[in-house]
């Protein structure tokens, strides 16, 4: 999920109750919530490395107590005391793994079985911005500040936020519960129909909307081609044959010299759903390039191979 998300999560989890065991509970749970993304750091040394190691072993379970460390770190340099250290990395903890089972439910994956299973794991439930985990966050944050300014108006006590923290957290898991029923749902409604003469030999849905929870990406692949439609659970007219076709080529040198390239094996290891496209290269001449995506996102790798299936170039993008 985002790091918006993340923020408002471990603020959540302090208001709900945990600031009880730490002084500076709230600093402790927000930094937990974002640490595993200091992975972004690996983007200084370009965008391939990022993409290799982005949610990897910062993000897996055995590094969880290793992460936890460094937002106790920052706490006890603010406090300028380890008093409650203990605690506070007990909290930090909490807050890593808020940021592992949120980054869970996205389509993208995770790795967190590192480094004994390199497996990306994924419920392919809500986009990397939900504006409906958004709303109900921003308003359990939002909230007891508006009731705190009207209650010191009137001169009664302000609230604590507690009740529309449990709210919010509460709405996560509900909601996170409802999104799993929607997606299995369009997951029956894709494997029930029959597609370019035969069933599909494996089906996905991934999040379409960031507002639309009942709208998916859905694709079907047959061993020649795979399909793309849109697929609102609500809609009983889904039409098999109004999907937009992606022919699969056949095997060739050319592919197999393809993926011994850098970039593409790397973006190998992290596609779920590989999809190859290959042309004739302008340079040189019986050359080909060769492109591989996935049905999930936008990444691209690359190779442009010669007549006689030698890699003269790659390239992974965006």
């Amino acid at each position: 999920m985002d790091n918006i998300t993340h923020t408002l999560t471990g603020l959540m989890l302090s208001r709900g109750g945990l600031n009880r065991w730490y002084p500076r509970a709230g600093l402790v749970l927000i930094l937990s919530a974002n640490v595993p993304d200091i992975d972004v750091l690996t983007a200084l040394r370009g965008s391939l490395t990022y993409f290799e190691n982005h949610r990897g072993l910062t993000h897996c379970i055995a590094m969880m107590p290793v992460m936890a460390l460094l937002p106790v770190l920052v706490a006890c340099a603010v406090g300028r005391t380890w008093k409650g250290w203990l605690a506070a990395w007990g909290l930090s903890i909490v807050g890593v793994a808020s940021h592992l089972l949120l980054d869970w439910t996205n389509a993208y994956g995770i790795r967190m079985l590192l480094p004994f299973s390199s497996a990306w794991l994924r419920l392919d439930l809500n986009n990397l911005v939900d504006l409906w985990i958004w709303g109900v966050l921003l308003l359990a944050w939002l909230g007891p500040m508006l009731g705190g300014l009207v209650s010191a108006e009137m001169g009664a006590k302000a609230g604590t936020g507690r009740g529309m923290a449990i709210f919010a957290l509460g709405f996560l898991l509900a909601y996170d519960g409802g999104r799993a029923v929607s997606h299995q749902r369009a997951i029956d409604i894709l494997n029930s129909r029959v597609y370019e003469g035969g069933p599909p030999l494996r089906a996905a849905a991934f999040p379409e909307s960031a507002v639309n929870p009942f709208l998916w990406s859905g694709w079907v692949e047959r061993p020649e081609l795979a399909m793309h439609f849109q697929v609102n659970i609500l809609d009983d007219r889904f039409d098999p044959t109004s999907g937009t076709i992606v022919y699969k080529p056949d095997p060739s040198p050319a592919i197999e010299a393809a993926r011994r390239a850098s970039p593409v094996a790397i973006f190998l290891r992290f596609a779920q759903f590989p999809l190859w496209q290959v042309t004739p290269a302008t340079s040189p001449e019986g050359g080909y390039r060769v492109l591989v995506r996935d049905w999930r996102f936008p990444f691209t790798a690359t190779a442009t191979v010669d007549a006689s299936n030698r890699v003269l170039s790659s390239s992974f993008g965006f």
